[in-house]
């Protein structure tokens, strides 16, 4: 091997039990060590080794990642990073384009270890030119012919792999073609899926065509009210911020509208910056039907903690979490007032034995102590640390870990 070879290879090959999550997240961190290597050796070695190295590199990632607890992703993101940098190392090495389309049409239909992954044939184009990417189309043309008439459900076919696949191939094409009806066919197919219209947009956003990318972000925004559809709206007012300004204070106020809660009000309040008193009493009497996001947007966005603890107890809040965001905001305002608060959270932590509650049942009991210091509630506190260790008298686990929390 190389010496570049040498550098990389032994740190994405390995022969260790990457069944075990940290020995898996480990030997990822070594992946990315070494294509990082590989990257920084780009402006300086032979093209051709650079594409040998990434070849190899690359195989050896996907023989890794098919015996691995990838929980993490730590493996994953390093073979993507692999995937974008293959491309780019063919073309720059001038690949045969015949073994190039031959390995490609393998790694997707032949190669059961990688049907995670794809590969986008938009990133080929420079390698293969334009002769090379006429006979891939023809080699994906044969692998369609053979599979037979497409089944009216994919998943229910033998080849849904290969379907898929093809259909992802037709997809990217019609956007290295950049033709507006492909994309349409290929993206929106039956436009029965919100998801749909938002990667159709985001295909026009691909190629420039930014008026059509907005609006079908647009009709992704305004299919239902699902999750589908919340995320094509972020989507949608990030187009606006980028290509038309001027609309977005109207369309943080639509998804608002449609989607209340502290965050889509937490939009709403950026984009409006100086106007925003205008909308104040409109989000904050929409919110009140939810007291936690009317809580959370009061401490978090608008920074005012005493608002919210006004909300919390106006609106009858019942949200543990939110109770405790709110306590740690309103401490600065009022220490001794967030001790109940603390207090009722401790007994709820309680209600449920086992380390991970006791230990934080104790860390807020310690948070307790802090502010109650010098305080005529010192007393109280450390009385309520006494009761609680005698009603948990038979929980050695909780004992210790007041023990280790420093609690009297």
């Amino acid at each position: 091997m190389t010496s570049l070879a040498d550098a990389v290879l032994p740190l994405i090959r390995t022969r260790s039990d990457l069944y075990r999550y940290s020995a898996a997240n480990a030997h990822g961190q070594d992946m990315h060590e070494a294509i990082d290597i590989l990257e920084a050796a780009i402006p300086t070695t032979d093209p051709a080794e650079i594409y040998t190295v990434t070849h190899k590199a690359l195989a050896s990632s996907l023989k890794v990642i098919a015996r691995a607890d990838d929980s993490a992703g730590i493996i994953g993101d390093a073979c993507r990073r692999l995937l974008e940098l293959h491309p780019r190392a063919a073309a720059s090495a001038r690949m045969p384009v015949g073994k190039l389309i031959d390995w490609m049409m393998k790694f997707q239909f032949d190669d059961d270890d990688v049907d995670y992954f794809e590969l986008d044939p938009v990133a080929y184009a420079p390698a293969l030119g334009e002769v090379g990417m006429a006979a891939y189309r023809t080699r994906l043309a044969e692998v369609e012919a053979k599979l037979g008439p497409r089944p009216a459900e994919r998943w229910n076919s033998g080849h849904s792999h290969e379907w898929f696949t093809l259909d992802w191939n037709a997809q990217r094409l019609a956007v290295l073609d950049h033709d507006i009806d492909a994309i349409i066919r290929t993206h929106a197919k039956d436009r029965k899926v919100a998801a749909w219209l938002e990667d159709t947009a985001e295909a026009f956003e691909g190629i420039g065509e930014i008026n059509l990318a907005i609006d079908w972000a647009k009709q992704a925004t305004d299919f239902d009210r699902g999750h589908q559809s919340l995320k094509a709206a972020d989507y949608w007012c990030g187009l606006l911020e980028k290509h038309r300004p001027a609309e977005v204070l109207d369309a943080r106020l639509f998804v608002f509208r449609k989607w209340p809660s502290s965050s889509s009000a937490a939009r709403l309040h950026k984009a409006a910056g100086k106007s925003w008193p205008d909308s104040r009493d409109e989000v904050v009497a929409t919110l009140a039907a939810s007291p936690s996001d009317a809580v959370l947007f009061a401490l978090l966005t608008l920074k005012e903690p005493e608002f919210a603890w006004n909300l919390a107890h106006s609106l009858d809040l019942d949200s543990d979490h939110t109770w405790a965001e709110l306590a740690k905001g309103y401490e600065k305002v009022d220490p001794i007032a967030v001790l109940p608060i603390h207090q009722r959270l401790v007994e709820n932590e309680l209600v449920d034995a086992g380390a991970q509650h006791y230990r934080l049942a104790a860390r807020r009991l310690a948070k307790m102590r802090k502010l109650s210091a010098g305080t005529d509630q010192a007393a109280a506190v450390n009385e309520l640390i006494a009761d609680l260790r005698e009603t948990h008298r038979r929980r050695p686990r909780l004992q210790q870990e007041f023990d280790r929390a420093g609690l009297p």
